[in-house]
């Protein structure tokens, strides 16, 4: 069931048959992929050069949605397009993605109806997949619902609904679905170069960074899903081949839930760069982000920049009422946002979240851009074009109405246990002791990591099997070796591997505090 060890997965290669969909990239998009070819019945293969969602899918605001900054750049078609799968999302998973209220406060006369206008827009764009209607609040509901809002000035607010989820634990379920319909997953698997036949590809050489040795793969299509690093991958099948990725980062900083006690999110509409800002309670923590920064170099560890970590608590000192300071922030992480080059956009905010799909001479599917919220319809844009180029059989896409991973259809969202849904009795309840007093995380969900979920690397249980890394650094440090004694356990690993991996981690985590 689902995602089994990693050598089982090794097992599964034989460099003498070939595959029908070779997916490189295990982010949302590649994920997806994934999924959307093992249910169509093609035989396919995921390889990762990391860990699964250890780029920009473990690293956004764990938001599903339609896009209201969208909806002020005029983008009606990626907004509904963005609301559907939305809706899609609550239907398929409801055990990862649920709606969340989001408020919009109002400080001068004008903004009530101008916002308002635009919101009801997006509760018409959402049709029948809509979750609940927006609606207007006083200046004293809004207090009640967020009482550490700024208070000067305030006229009232409005809210409307949009959903939430854990972007690396959608990840991983993606990998379990995938596996359970028959794909091969690999992570710490990087592909070095292209096997050619005629000029046209015909598969991958691979490097198993873990077992040190080389794989070649046989393949009809090869997908290049690797976002932020798709140009890499089309330099080395082209060394001519122009860029088409404009990375940005977004950061964001993790507080503790007191400067926001509420199970409202908080959306300012507009910032100085021109982006939406999003204070959203999370894991009973409070997530701020996000900033808009270009970026030329593209890095796997991208780290926040000190005028991103201002200008974020300075936003944070006009719109809530106890002002946190550096010393108050649990955690900060960075992403790269794979954004598609598009004419003479003078900055990348005002870049498009549409999704790209370039076919090049050597057959090399390239699918970039796009965000969390459509990784299924990218998934399925890229499978029809792939059963082209690699002269695949004709079937339908069947992801709309998939069912993910632990489907459970009634869940209790502020329950860390949930992600898991219907799968819940494969932990072991012997192990149910917490990892850290400050974590919601039990030994029985990083013995799971270990053995059911590829988990290779303290970070990897840490930062995206569970979120501690995320929700409170230190805390994290604080219960790493006992994680790191599980893994060295687990995997018949040495003492002197279970010492470095442990200063790795130590040294990273470090990163992670402003």
């Amino acid at each position: 069931m689902g995602i089994v060890k990693r050598e089982q997965m090794l097992k599964s290669l034989d460099s003498t048959s070939q595959w029908d969909v070779l997916v490189i990239g295990g982010g949302a998009t590649g994920l997806g992929i994934a999924v959307d070819a093992a249910s169509r019945g093609f035989k396919t293969i995921l390889l990762e050069q990391s860990d699964f969602a250890k780029g920009t899918s473990s690293r956004s605001t764990k938001l599903i949605h339609g896009g209201l900054r969208y909806l002020q750049q005029g983008n009606l078609t990626l907004v509904a397009e963005a609301l559907k799968e939305r809706g899609l999302l609550c239907k398929n998973a409801p055990q990862l993605v649920h709606p969340l209220p989001f408020l919009v406060p109002n400080y001068k006369w004008w903004e009530g109806p101008f916002y308002g206008i635009g919101i009801k827009l997006y509760d018409l764009l959402a049709g029948k997949l809509g979750l609940e209607s927006s609606h207007f609040l006083s200046k004293e509901e809004t207090i009640k619902s967020i009482p550490t809002i700024e208070t000067k000035d305030l006229r009232g607010a409005i809210v409307y609904y949009d959903g939430q989820f854990d972007d690396a634990r959608l990840a991983i379920t993606l990998a379990h679905t995938a596996a359970d319909l028959g794909a091969v997953l690999l992570n710490y698997m990087p592909v070095t170069g292209f096997i050619k036949k005629r000029g046209l590809i015909e598969g991958v050489i691979a490097k198993d960074s873990l077992g040190d040795q080389k794989i070649s793969l046989k393949a009809r299509v090869v997908v290049n899903a690797t976002g932020v690093f798709c140009d890499a991958l089309r330099k080395l099948d082209d060394g001519k081949t122009t860029k088409i990725i404009a990375p940005s980062q977004g950061i964001h900083l993790v507080l503790p839930r007191s400067f926001m006690p509420s199970k409202t999110a908080l959306l300012i509409p507009h910032t100085e760069d021109g982006r939406v800002l999003f204070f959203v309670p999370w894991h009973k923590h409070i997530l701020l982000g996000t900033t808009d920064t270009p970026k030329k170099t593209i890095e796997l560890e991208p780290r926040p920049l000190e005028e991103e970590i201002d200008f974020l608590l300075t936003y944070a000192k006009r719109y809530l009422a106890s002002v946190p300071k550096r010393s108050d922030v649990l955690s900060m992480f960075a992403g790269l946002r794979p954004l598609v080059k598009v004419g003479s956009a003078k900055t990348t905010a005002t870049l498009s979240r549409d999704h790209s799909i370039i076919i090049s001479p050597s057959g090399l599917l390239t699918i970039c851009g796009g965000k969390w919220t459509t990784y299924r319809k990218m998934a399925e844009d890229a499978v029809n074009k792939a059963l082209l180029i690699g002269g695949l059989p004709d079937r339908s896409c069947v992801t709309s109405t998939l069912k993910l991973w632990g489907y459970k259809a009634k869940t209790k969202y502020d329950d860390p246990l949930a992600v898991y849904g219907d799968n819940l009795p494969l932990l072991n309840k012997k192990s149910s002791k917490q990892i850290h007093k400050r974590l919601p995380y039990l030994e029985s969900q990083i013995l799971f990591a270990i053995r059911e979920e590829m988990a290779e690397t303290i970070e990897d249980v840490l930062s995206r099997r569970t979120r501690s890394l995320l929700l409170d650094v230190n805390a994290a440090i604080e219960c790493a070796p006992h994680v790191a004694k599980l893994l060295a356990k687990e995997k018949q690993l040495s003492k002197k591997w279970e010492k470095e991996e442990l200063n790795a981690f130590k040294k990273l985590a470090k990163q992670y505090l402003p």
